[in-house]
């Protein structure tokens, strides 16, 4: 919701599965993916690894309530370029939106 409010497209799916299959079928459709590493049918590991016919350029973040080591380093690996700690506050997320996607200065 407080995506939403700032102005951003949301698309929310229940599982890792439809996940990749909405991101494999518009491929540059999106800008950022937002995951749980703890997802039903498909963990968020498995939907960063899972091939696609065509890769993705959206940007990755993903949320846990607890990773080790390994598994970060993973996402880490394969270009996650966040990983935040559950719980996500609204005023963490926008933070971390707005050093992914800065505001072009106005004209004038």
């Amino acid at each position: 919701m407080a995506l939403s409010r700032d102005g951003h497209t949301i698309e929310c799916v229940e599982n890792g599965a439809i996940a990749l299959e909405k991101i494999s079928a518009a491929p540059t459709a999106y800008d950022l993916i937002l995951t749980d590493h703890h997802m039903p049918v498909m963990n968020g590991l498995e939907l960063v690894t899972a091939p696609r016919s065509v890769p993705i350029s959206a940007k990755i973040i993903v949320f846990s309530s607890e990773l080790n080591p390994k598994v970060a380093a993973a996402y880490l690996a394969l270009g996650v370029i966040r990983i935040l700690p559950k719980p996500i506050f609204p005023s963490e997320l926008r933070w971390a939106l707005t050093k992914l996607f800065p505001l072009a200065p106005s004209p004038g």
